[in-house]
């Protein structure tokens, strides 16, 4: 392996698709699996289990910067790596997120800049071999050297209409490794194909699936931006020259100028107009946990074909899937469908129209739903609130703290708050005054005072928030001190 090879994992996205389990602030890559983990602490796991990995690179949105780095954490305890995080203000896209990695690794590494290697992977794939991924790396990493910008095909193994696909073309010469995997330059590129054409693509045989994964020289990368992206690649390096450091091991970009890069995706943007591309045909087992198909087909099937997840009964049902999170969910008769229960919103949909449901979110945000945002639960960095209630005048949560944590100081201006102390010990801070309060007791914030909540106790910290006010969004959080580099 080139000792700078620097793993970038892209964990953004929305996961529209799998929708109402997965949000925009807390997207599929950081789901709890059913077998257990989540998609990004399973893919930093993979990076950093490669030969020579030393440093992993995160791009990732400003909101879920707190999250990414709690689950990275977990995911590397006891391994001695770096992992290192660029956070975008909004998204850009796939190309302005690569263009970012290829800029950090450029003033990162100063003079060695340009030859290190970098190996791009979303952060929503799930693959289990570990030998058979190392493999394909290896002969990615022996093509990038070559000048190549590679990305990674994995043979079909079934019509899939959800995918794109990649088209061989000739046989790139032996690079020198036993273990080399074929690879190929690149024909064409065919972005999800109908069912027809996909069944045609497969028969004729030397066509991928698109695994979405890159892997390149630094330098390489640079040039290929500045001849077939010049506006993006001008306009992400503007940005970089305004990026800050907003905790020791975070790159922070500015919103201003990061919000003028054009939105691009990588492939479109670089990949399908370069003479140089390549694609390496991995081994490895391989799923874009994409939608509500593949979800559930991590959960076994049973002897009518059903996938259930949760507390489910199945009555005369047959090739169902279902997935309850919170309530019981009974299927009756039916065929063919896939429901899935959260706390806040139930999806009930033909099997064979489960890539339509992003046309939920779309409406959801098109009337400034935040159900389409956030769940009913969300998890924070310093533990997790519960909404129980929310009416135009008053909204209900349950929060619980983890012991040492704390929340911002902050303050709002269009809501005051009641706490009531369920479990625990809170230490509260209003104004300019700071007491605890503990089981039973109660404390007020009013609007526009600053205040923060910490638990300075060993068990975690319950307590039921009861809001009153005209707003309460998330956005009326004007933060001044933040242990997680929000404010």
């Amino acid at each position: 392996m080139n000792p700078f090879l620097i793993p970038v994992i892209l964990a953004g996205g929305s996961g529209q698709r799998l929708w109402p389990l997965s949000r925009t602030e807390h997207p599929k890559p950081f789901l709890p699996l059913p077998q257990g983990g989540t998609l990004f602490g399973k893919t930093v796991s993979r990076a950093a289990a490669l030969p020579g990995v030393e440093t992993i690179l995160t791009v990732t949105a400003e909101p879920l910067w707190a999250m990414s780095h709690s689950l990275a954490e977990e995911a590397l305890s006891g391994a001695d790596h770096k992992i290192l995080f660029l956070t975008e203000p909004v998204g850009r896209g796939t190309a302005a997120s690569i263009a970012l990695a290829a800029l950090w690794a450029r003033q990162h590494y100063g003079e060695h800049g340009n030859d290190a290697v970098l190996l791009v992977l979303p952060a929503d794939h799930l693959i289990e071999n570990q030998e058979a991924f190392a493999a394909a790396v290896q002969t990615a990493v022996a093509c990038a050297v070559q000048k190549k910008l590679v990305t990674f095909g994995v043979s079909p193994t079934r019509i899939e209409t959800g995918f794109g696909y990649i088209e061989a073309g000739r046989p790139l010469q032996e690079n020198g490794s036993a273990a080399a995997l074929p690879s190929y330059d690149i024909a064409r590129f065919i972005e999800k194909p109908p069912e027809e054409e996909a069944r045609q693509l497969i028969a004729q045989g030397r066509v991928f699936w698109n695994a979405g994964m890159f892997c390149f020289r630094v330098g390489d990368v640079c040039e290929a931006f500045a001849q077939h992206a010049t506006t993006l690649w001008d306009a992400t390096q503007h940005a970089w020259q305004k990026v800050h450091t907003s905790q020791p091991d975070v790159w922070a970009l500015e919103h201003a100028s990061f919000s003028q890069v054009p939105k691009a995706v990588f492939d479109r943007a670089i990949m399908e107009k370069t003479g140089d591309g390549a694609v390496v045909c991995g081994a490895f087992d391989w799923n874009d946990i994409g939608s509500w198909t593949e979800w559930t087909n991590l959960v076994a099937e049973d002897r009518d074909g059903n996938r259930l997840h949760g507390d489910v009964i199945a009555h005369a049902s047959r090739n169902t899937r279902v997935y309850a999170e919170t309530r019981l969910v009974a299927t009756v008769g039916v065929d063919d469908l896939i429901v899935a229960e959260t706390a806040d919103a139930v999806l009930v949909a033909r099997r064979d129209h489960v890539q339509e449901v992003r046309a939920v979110t779309t409406q959801l945000a098109r009337r400034g739903d935040v159900r389409c945002q956030l769940p009913n639960t969300v998890p924070c960095p310093w533990g997790r609130y519960t909404v129980l209630h929310e009416s135009a005048n008053v909204k209900v949560k349950e929060i619980e703290v983890a012991p040492g944590e704390a929340l911002s100081l902050q303050r709002h201006q269009r809501r005051s708050e009641h706490w009531v102390v369920t479990q625990g010990t809170a230490k509260v801070t209003r104004g300019e005054e700071s007491f605890t309060i503990q089981h039973n007791e109660s404390a007020f914030i009013p609007a526009g005072v600053k205040h923060r909540l910490e638990n300075p106790g060993e068990i975690p910290l319950l307590l039921i928030e009861v809001q009153c006010g005209s707003y309460f969004g998330e956005d009326d959080i004007e933060r001044f001190d933040d242990s997680y580099g929000r404010a």
